[in-house]
């Protein structure tokens, strides 16, 4: 799987098609991840000893991870802070090998 924990997705399919939400689980032998506040479904639960009322509960349901895009990562905005920093280095360095080759053939 491309996508983990955190990572920024919009969903491409399914009844949530287009909004964006931030990864919270991702089941990898299922190659399924949940979606914070997206793909919400009804869960109806009996009381038990965890829980005394029972009731109908909603709760975020896995989606498949072909049905998700990721948006933004924690590594592809180092990876372009790093690319604008050297970018902007670069041609400082050449401007400054420009002018010594110049002042030497004079």
């Amino acid at each position: 799987m491309k996508v983990k924990v955190g990572d920024n997705v919009r969903i491409i399919a399914g009844k949530d098609k287009g909004k964006e939400g931030k990864i919270i689980r991702t089941l990898k032998k299922k190659d399924k991840v949940v979606v914070e506040g997206l793909n919400i479904v009804k869960k109806h639960s009996k009381p038990n000893n965890t829980n005394d009322k029972g009731g109908i509960f909603s709760i975020e349901a896995p989606i498949h991870v072909s049905n998700v895009k990721v948006i933004d990562t924690k590594a592809t905005k180092e990876k372009a802070v790093k690319k604008e920093t050297v970018k902007k280095e670069a041609p400082a360095k050449k401007a400054a090998a420009k002018k010594s080759t110049k002042k030497e053939s004079k």
